[in-house]
């Protein structure tokens, strides 16, 4: 396979190796790649939503079992998953790139039409961004620009006291699509011939880890039966993690019920397989990219009609505190990483490394 080193084209010529030829989606991209700085102009009446994310190889990808496609192609809909969860639409990304001098100009090939997939399905405008050398390996910067209506943004605090907690999809996927990948990594780890990894049968975890969709469809609905949350957030970070954020910031308790948490059957055979409890890999999987939110109790017959949308629980005065209830009434208490004491007591069970849980922590 031809490798076509990086420094033949120089930055520039890099650039425009990757962006020529990038459709216009929006009405709101006046200037797109090509200039000192891209022009964008949104309507009167509405606001613009403005999400960031850093990726870094080795911290939030593994290239051992991640292609190059799939990581772009994750990465905007990561970003794109932040403006819905803001109810609004995004607009416009910019993509930066750290690379070290194991990457050839296939590989960024590879990354591009990631990105351009998702943008072209999801109708957002590639816009800009810039490269440059990297002495430890690829690192990503992607900024999305999103509009709202103005006014209509949903943010995270507006959660009162019996309003009902929906969340979209299911849950817990992700995380065992990661947990198997790390598994067959681990087993190809110890092998001298050929290897062949045993997936069979678990295609849909892996896909949600390796190339997952943000809930576009979900905020249709939501629009179009007239329908704005009291407060909403997205499930990049695990269900206990993000409804631990909404009750802080909304300044209220929560109330969940384990046996409403959706979990699909696949999840719950890999999480059985691998002797997990689904209860806590569906609080604290995360990167499930669906999203939760609160409706006033009043709603709940439109509600029912939203496809693919379950209620699993109810928000309560901040004095009640948040907890998970048990099919038998046992009340657990929320906690940001995993399901603090199980009936059995034994420990929660970590899902993400040190490092992200302190970053988690500290946003």
């Amino acid at each position: 396979m031809q490798r076509t080193e990086l420094a033949e084209l120089g930055e520039f010529g890099l650039i425009r190796h990757l962006t020529q030829g990038l459709p216009k989606h929006n009405d709101t991209t006046v200037l797109g790649v090509g200039d000192d700085a891209a022009i964008v102009a949104y309507p009167e009446g509405t606001e613009t939503l403005v999400t960031t994310d850093l990726l870094l190889e080795g911290i939030h990808f593994d290239l051992t079992y991640t292609p190059l496609k799939h990581l772009g192609y994750k990465a905007a809909v990561s970003s794109f998953s932040d403006i819905y969860a803001m109810y609004g639409h995004p607009q416009q990304l910019t993509v930066s790139l750290g690379v070290s001098a194991r990457f050839a100009l296939e590989d960024l090939e590879e990354l591009y039409a990631g990105l351009r997939l998702a943008c072209d399905r999801y109708g957002v405008d590639l816009i800009g961004g810039d490269t440059s050398s990297s002495l430890t390996g690829l690192c990503l910067s992607i900024t999305c620009l999103g509009i709202v209506a103005k006014g209509e943004a949903t943010r995270r605090n507006g959660a009162q006291p019996t309003d009902l907690i929906c969340v979209s999809g299911n849950l817990g996927a992700a995380f065992m699509g990661l947990q198997l990948l790390e598994r067959e990594k681990r087993v190809f780890a110890g092998q001298t011939g050929d290897f062949d990894p045993d997936f069979a049968g678990r295609e849909y975890i892996l896909e949600r880890q390796l190339r997952p969709e943000a809930r576009q469809d979900i905020i249709r609905q939501l629009q179009e039966q007239g329908l704005r949350p009291t407060a909403m957030i997205d499930s990049s970070d695990g269900l206990a993690s993000e409804l631990l954020h909404l009750a802080k910031e909304s300044g209220v308790g929560i109330r969940i019920y384990e046996e409403r948490l959706p979990i699909d059957v696949e999840t719950a055979s890999m999480a059985e397989e691998l002797g997990m409890s689904t209860t806590t890999v569906a609080l604290s999987g995360g990167e499930d990219f669906e999203l939760i939110f609160t409706l006033p109790l009043g709603e709940l017959d439109r509600i029912r009609s939203l496809e693919g949308v379950h209620v699993i629980g109810h928000v309560t005065e901040a004095g009640q505190g948040c907890y998970l209830v048990t099919p038998d009434g046992a009340e657990i208490k929320l906690r940001a990483q995993g399901w603090p004491e199980e009936a059995e007591g034994t420990p929660a069970t970590d899902t993400k490394d040190q490092a992200t849980d302190k970053a988690h922590e500290e946003d």
